[in-house]
């Protein structure tokens, strides 16, 4: 999360990541785009990766942890062949296989990567060892000269669909022979890794293989639909065009329950004080908030407050200085 100087702008930008930058490259030029004081990102993408990043300004950010919860979609590419260091195309390769698999035997293995599952992410990937990342340690192995790179613990994730869209023309061939890479559509839950998945499907098909493209389509409620290019947004830098792109603050709280607050109670959820969940009517009331554990509170359409409900009191989580 960037925070700076700048003014205080608060939403959602929906952006189309291109290829060749980093999400939190992505990120600052958002912010300069809009001269924003704060901003983040709900879930980051690989340089090598385009499409949705949802983009947080303001008083936004503090609802980004609800966007990177939700499901995402992606369409990807598994070039067959060779499997890299990095389960991408940048990494260098480490296993090459003369096996190709047909459309009939990459068919059969999908359903072995669908519903909650047992994956182990990349050793390049942004998780934390004993505080380190493990690309850190990596690298560090690499530089080292170790043979063998470290291997994260496999960890359960949950794949929700996964079909075979399309096999590159310049990649058909009889079934026979096999195909050189095809692509996929996937949705699925937090913490999936779609470069493990790709390395993981080739090796159930009998051969090797890594990620050649990988698009993300949706995070949570947000679409590619409404993705914006970042030329489109650094063409109309600090002009009302731009601010026509900007989504509200609640934009990303669409699965939790909305709590209309008056004038007073607002006042006093922005002081950090509780409500009374207690009696008929508070029960009612609040019994969204019960149920999801989390819900926000809305003086008219403004945002004022995340909250739940503990010890028969309604209580604030997160503030929004609004």
């Amino acid at each position: 999360m960037a925070s700076r100087k700048g003014n205080p702008v608060h939403g959602w930008v929906i952006l189309d990541k291109p290829e060749g930058i980093s999400s939190s490259r992505a990120v600052g030029i958002v912010r300069k785009v809009f001269s924003a004081a704060k901003a983040g990102h709900g879930g980051t993408l690989d340089p090598l990766a385009t499409g949705v990043l949802p983009i947080a300004l303001g008083e936004a950010t503090k609802t980004a942890s609800f966007a990177m919860q939700g499901s995402k979609s992606y369409a990807f590419t598994i070039a067959f062949g060779a499997q890299t260091q990095t389960d991408d195309r940048e990494g260098e390769v480490v296993f090459e296989s003369d096996a190709r698999p047909t459309r009939a035997m990459i068919e059969a293995v999908l359903p072995r990567f669908t519903g909650d599952i047992s994956q182990r992410p990349p050793i390049f990937s942004a998780i934390k060892l004993d505080g380190t990342r493990a690309y850190d340690i990596a690298r560090k192995a690499i530089a080292d000269g170790e043979p063998d790179l470290p291997e994260l613990d496999a960890r359960p994730v949950r794949i929700d669909s996964l079909e075979l869209d399309e096999v590159p023309e310049s990649d058909m061939t009889d079934d026979l022979a096999g195909y050189n890479a095809a692509s996929f559509i996937v949705t699925c839950g937090k913490g999936t890794y779609i470069r493990s998945l790709a390395r993981d499907i080739a090796l159930a098909v009998g051969s090797a293989g890594h990620v050649s493209r990988l698009r993300r389509l949706s995070v949570g409620p947000f679409s590619h639909i409404d993705a914006i290019s970042l030329d489109f947004l650094e063409g109309v830098k600090h002009s009302a065009a731009a601010f026509e792109h900007l989504k509200p603050v609640t934009s990303a709280l669409d699965d939790i329950p909305a709590v209309p607050v008056s004038a007073e109670e607002a006042a006093k959820l922005r002081h950090g004080q509780t409500l009374p969940a207690l009696g008929p009517s508070a029960l009612a009331r609040f019994s969204a908030v019960s149920t999801s554990g989390v819900g926000v509170a809305l003086a008219r359409s403004v945002p004022v407050a995340l909250v739940t409900v503990q010890s028969g009191q309604l209580q604030p989580l997160r503030v929004f200085n609004l």
